[in-house]
């Protein structure tokens, strides 16, 4: 009921023991999983629906809505609230976390030295091209973000630091201005229209980015997974043609 823990489910659970997913994670804006996820029954997270499944274990989040999952225990349904992965260093206890309860702790572990080697690999010098993301509403991530360390091991300097900001919020397009990021991270737009992206086609904007570089975070940055991996490879060929390396 958790497009998270629905990730950390899919790559670990064996043949049969996962037996729905939430309808999000076949989105494949956000889901890295997407593909994979069109394969099990889908759930919206209701406590009814969930329950008419007779599942043995549901895998939430700490964030999941509380009244469903207060709901789902009450009706005698093992509920297990699965931390959310603030760093890439919280990304192999979360995995032995949900392994913990799906039984799966030699998928784990093979999981986890994959993706400690690649980490490794990928991690470059810090001080490289600044960064800085804007989002719909003109949202920004703070430094105290999973997004936050993606970009840094990749070895990109966020302009997060130099403004002091560590949490989360909007940020005043004409702070980014001043900033002059070499590179903007933004996200692809839904189909339609949205209020909200209407910033994103300001000329300001636009002008960053055509002085710089533009981007998008897609889905491998949504979840403290194994697939941020993916989100380092492609920042990484970024930055070496930003720096003149390829």
């Amino acid at each position: 009921m958790n497009l998270c823990t629905d990730q950390f489910a899919m790559l670990l659970a064996a043949p049969g023991q996962l037996i729905s997913v939430s309808a999000i994670a076949t989105d494949p804006l956000i889901s890295p999983m997407s593909d994979r996820a069109a394969g099990y029954p889908r759930n919206h997270g209701g406590a009814e629906e969930i329950y008419l499944l007779n599942p043995d274990l549901v895998l939430a989040g700490v964030y999941s809505d509380p009244a469903t999952v207060a709901m789902l225990r009450n009706l005698g349904i093992r509920v297990e609230q699965i931390q959310v992965a603030q760093s890439l260093i919280d990304i192999p206890d979360r995995l032995r976390e949900v392994a913990g309860h799906l039984d799966q702790m030699d998928r784990a572990e093979s999981l986890i030295a994959t993706f400690e080697t690649n980490l490794a690999r990928l991690t470059a010098e810090p001080g490289g091209p600044r960064a800085a993301f804007y989002y719909p509403n003109g949202y920004t991530v703070g430094t105290e973000t999973l997004s936050h360390d993606i970009l840094t091991t990749a070895g990109f300097t966020h302009i997060a630091d130099e403004l002091g900001r560590s949490a989360s919020g909007r940020l005043a397009l004409e702070l980014l201005a001043i900033a002059q990021p070499d590179l903007v991270i933004g996200s692809t737009p839904y189909a339609g229209a949205s209020r909200s992206e209407e910033i994103l086609r300001h000329p300001a904007l636009q002008a960053l980015i055509a002085a710089g570089r533009g981007t998008v975070s897609g889905p491998d940055w949504v979840c403290g997974t194994p697939h941020v991996i993916d989100a380092l490879v492609d920042l990484t060929v970024i930055r070496r043609a930003m720096e003149g390396g390829e």
